[in-house]
């Protein structure tokens, strides 16, 4: 009885040139896979109308802060950081904010639509700085998050009336279906990229993890990071 033989060489080769290919091909698919998905993320990201606290030509090096009004850590995120950020870095960094509101902060859409109404007169930023420079007087009740909406409403009021803004226009605007379609936008983006807290923060895409234990830590960290996209 003649021996069993095995596969020959010309079969081996052709199934390695295969396996080779398939390989390849596959590798090539999937970093094809990860581009068109970062590419879409970053556009969700960023989308057409999104608010700029700066911006730059190109957005060479874009960071997105999900935020929530209400939200103590934001708070302290701009009193510690993203404030004295968006100046050191004007015209050099395209700096965009998204709304994500909270369901624990009950003033956190209210608040969210003030300063989308503010933004329907160009008045955005002059919003977003009254919200968080005055966050104690609307956002806080003793140690605790305040739901007194009509005391922040009355505040809101006071800071579109600083900021110029036509305050009938105003809050027609504020209890707008646009307005609320803006904030519901966000969250929808936000929670796709996988945003579940606040602050969220992505810089060119990639979500920052800050290490460090405090305000000071987290600043010097993120700063080291858009320093090191600058000069890529």
């Amino acid at each position: 009885m003649a021996a069993r033989r095995g596969p020959s060489l010309n079969v081996i080769l052709t199934g390695a040139v295969v396996l080779v290919a398939v390989l390849v091909i596959g590798g090539v698919l999937v970093f094809n896979r990860s581009d068109e998905d970062g590419a879409a993320s970053n556009a969700a990201l960023f989308p057409a109308g999104a608010h700029t606290l700066s911006r730059v030509e190109g957005d060479k090096v874009t960071l997105v802060e999900f935020l929530d009004f209400q939200c103590p850590a934001c708070s302290s995120y701009y009193t510690g950081i993203t404030k004295k950020l968006e100046q050191d870095y004007r015209g050099r960094i395209t700096f965009v904010v998204r709304n994500f509101p909270l369901e624990m902060h009950p003033l956190a859409v209210p608040a969210a639509r003030a300063a989308e109404a503010a933004a329907k007169q160009g008045k955005y930023a002059e919003m977003y700085h009254a919200l968080y420079d005055n966050f104690d007087q609307w956002a806080v009740a003793g140690q605790s998050t305040s739901s007194d909406v009509r005391r922040a409403t009355a505040e809101f009021d006071k800071y579109a009336t600083a900021a110029g803004l036509d305050l009938e226009r105003f809050r027609t605007d504020v209890a707008s279906p646009e307005v609320q379609a803006i904030i519901d936008r966000d969250v929808a983006d936000g929670t796709k990229a996988g945003v579940n807290s606040t602050p969220t923060l992505f810089l060119d895409g990639e979500e920052f993890h800050p290490t460090g234990r405090t305000v000071a830590d987290i600043d010097r960290e993120l700063r080291a990071k858009i320093d090191a996209a600058l000069a890529g």
